[in-house]
């Protein structure tokens, strides 16, 4: 019940460039704003903005009052330095989660905001009750908004998962998904995990997307299904989980 709040929560985004993804991706993220009473504040700037500008709109948006928490939306175009905007954010805005303070956080296992895509995927296990505590836990692709930060979040005492994060230089990784009670696939190649590579019964999520010519498609071939106990596809999975915990994190931030 948001009229419980200190203040209305306000969602801001920053969309360098016109890319249709991108503009699609935001643009559902203020539909969903508006269906629960949360205020939209819309900063587009042109694909020609270079790190200043950018950063500019993001020290405004730190002191607009009526923004409770905000995100750049990424990638940024390629002369833009990603890191310096992110840093330029202040931690209590960072609705993403992903400033390096709020990272920090997250290894020391204080208390900060979660990346939005690691507390979905967290949020889907525990909704299905999975067992986490001393399950082996495989998540293939180190990424800064995924692999990662989910690889600390599930390690984390109060979940206490035994966490192997793959990449692209792990040399057994056929074993590593055979043995896996849970797989997070990120890599971004189509359909890799096929349905013979997984154990009986395993849980499978897939948060890798490419783009093919029937449209969107994930990392985990959906006959995975015949195997698998539970099953998050790519699209329609992970991702509208991801946008209500983006949701969630605005209104803690106006809390």
């Amino acid at each position: 019940n948001l009229s419980k709040l200190n203040r209305q929560p306000g969602l801001g985004t920053i969309l360098v460039g016109d890319d249709p993804g991108s503009l699609a991706y935001v643009e559902g993220k203020h539909r969903d704003s508006a269906q629960i009473g949360i205020k939209s504040i819309k900063v587009n700037l042109p694909a020609t903005a270079n790190t200043g500008e950018v950063i500019k709109a993001v020290k405004d948006l730190n002191q607009n009052t009526e923004c409770t928490g905000f995100i750049v939306q990424l990638p940024l175009p390629s002369g833009v330095n990603s890191d310096e905007v992110l840093l330029a954010m202040d931690p209590d805005k960072d609705a993403d989660g992903l400033h390096p303070i709020n990272l920090g956080k997250l290894v020391l296992g204080a208390k900060s905001l979660v990346p939005c895509t690691p507390k979905a995927i967290l949020a889907l296990l525990n909704e299905y009750k999975i067992k986490l505590s001393g399950s082996k836990v495989l998540i293939i692709g180190r990424g800064a908004t995924v692999g990662r930060p989910l690889s600390i979040l599930l390690s984390q005492k109060q979940i206490n998962s035994t966490v192997t994060l793959a990449h692209s230089a792990t040399t057994n990784l056929l074993e590593l998904i055979r043995e896996a009670d849970i797989v997070v696939a990120a890599l971004g190649s189509t359909h890799f995990i096929k349905p013979a590579m997984v154990k009986s019964g395993a849980v499978l999520i897939d948060v890798g997307i490419t783009r093919g010519a029937t449209g969107l498609l994930g990392d985990i071939d959906p006959a995975v299904i015949k195997v698998a106990s539970y099953f998050a596809p790519m699209p329609g999975g992970v991702g509208p989980m991801t946008r209500a915990m983006l949701l969630s994190n605005v209104i803690e931030l106006a809390n």
